[in-house]
């Protein structure tokens, strides 16, 4: 994913590209199931790359879970709440 930066482009990498593909065929498979949701889908997703930057994760959302820009940041960051609740 490409974000701009005071008018520069700059890559994010992903720390684990694998599992980041893994994440995003996860995502894929789970949508063609009807009772689930895209919460569920996500937050599946993010358990699987959760240590990957912000952007890198976005962009598994918007590809896997099929989600809009501002929908996946929106996840992310209820993904990230529920994630460290839940790993307290």
């Amino acid at each position: 994913m490409i974000i701009e930066s005071n008018k520069k482009q700059v890559p994010h990498k992903s720390k684990n590209p694998r599992k980041v593909e893994e994440a995003v065929a996860l995502g894929k498979k789970l949508l063609k199931t009807p009772e689930i949701t895209k919460v569920s889908v996500a937050n599946q997703m993010f358990a699987l790359i959760h240590d990957e930057p912000r952007e890198v994760i976005a962009k598994a959302f918007m590809d896997g879970a099929n989600l809009t820009e501002k929908g996946a940041m929106t996840y992310y960051y209820n993904c990230r709440r529920k994630f460290r609740e839940n790993s307290k």
